[in-house]
């Protein structure tokens, strides 16, 4: 299952804004609309929008060719900036971005470096898959025989390169036989748990039941949940981390019922720059995602909405961190010093 394929001198995006009633893809030449489909959610999730982003720069290059090298220079910086400004918190963005450019300027900073630029890109979507796969193997160790898993928001392989993060982790437990249910957290006000998750698990016929958001603490006190496994956008050196909004208030009940809670990433998302989560920005989105609902108005002109895409999680709440080089357990700050920095 994937949402990314280069084409060789174009893209294509599974749009994830028309799952689950429609699988449709859509081809891309130019930056700027990919830059406006990591916007829009076209394609989101903290390792797709880097794959995604690195492919954006290829497109550039492949427009800017004909221009004179400090010309092409130019047009190749002003496209990184937009890309970069099309969503401020997922790090994975930042990461790709400063990835291309560092190759572009290795291989001569000018229309030349067009097949490295490719290269690049088409490794980066590669070493997310391979990074996503070792993860989901080291937290399937963690899944105990008949575990019921619940998560929130999407971080399946439509979040990613391909296989995904916290889904990893369940299609490799799994696999395992180790899954009795997953219960999916709707997710709003955009829903990716309803219209995403469960449509992934669906698709690969694991066992999946939808809730709504404020049924949570209710199967955690009926003793339904056993462990917790969602993604992450950034984490800061000290182990706080930005996830889709409310993963603070799921860790906080987890914390009170004594369930396991894991978040699940690649050493990508892992921002060794800044000491902790007051410095994760946090992207505030649209009214209308709280005001309307599938179109249709739901809540009365004039009200006020507050609407950040992601809350931050403390280091604290969390029993441990899945990456490629395993599970990390605290003290956060010293292990991933250790294995990152």
């Amino acid at each position: 299952m994937d949402a990314i394929r280069w084409q060789g001198d174009s893209l294509a995006l599974l749009d994830q804004t028309r799952l689950p009633v429609e699988e449709v893809w859509n081809d891309y030449t130019d930056y700027r609309a990919v830059a406006e489909a990591i916007r829009r959610l076209v394609v989101r999730g903290a390792p797709a929008i880097g794959v995604a982003a690195a492919y954006a720069v290829c497109l550039a290059a492949l427009e800017f060719q004909t221009l004179e090298p400090r010309d092409f220079r130019a047009a190749m910086d002003k496209a990184a900036r937009a890309l970069a400004a099309s969503r401020p918190t997922a790090v994975n963005l930042f990461w790709s971005l400063d990835r291309m450019k560092l190759t572009l300027s290795a291989a001569g900073g000018d229309a030349g470096a067009i097949p490295v630029l490719i290269r690049e890109a088409e490794a980066i979507h590669r070493e997310d898959i391979a990074m996503n796969r070792k993860i989901g193997r080291c937290g399937a160790e963690l899944v105990p025989p008949g575990a019921r898993i619940l998560t929130h928001c999407n971080a399946g392989a439509i979040a990613t390169g391909g296989y995904g993060t916290a889904l990893g982790v369940v299609r490799a437990a799994h696999a395992a036989g180790h899954v009795e249910m997953v219960y999916c957290d709707e997710t709003r006000p955009l829903l990716q748990g309803a219209r995403l998750t469960a449509w992934e698990l669906v698709k690969d016929g694991i066992p999946a039941t939808l809730i709504t958001d404020s049924m949570a603490a209710s199967l955690m006190a009926q003793g339904k949940i056993d462990l917790i496994f969602l993604g992450c956008d950034r984490m800061a050196r000290n182990g706080d981390f930005a996830n889709k909004i409310g993963t603070y208030s799921l860790a906080v009940l987890a914390n009170y019922h004594g369930i396991p809670f894991y978040t699940v990433l690649p050493s990508s998302t892992i921002d060794m720059s800044i000491p902790d989560g007051s410095h994760i920005v946090i992207e505030e989105r649209a009214p209308e995602e709280v005001t309307h609902f599938a179109g249709v108005q739901t809540a009365p002109e004039g009200v006020l909405v507050h609407n950040p895409a992601f809350d931050v999680t403390p280091h604290r709440l969390l029993t441990g961190i899945v990456t490629e080089k395993g599970v990390i357990h605290p003290p956060f700050t010293e292990r991933l010093a250790e294995l990152f920095g």
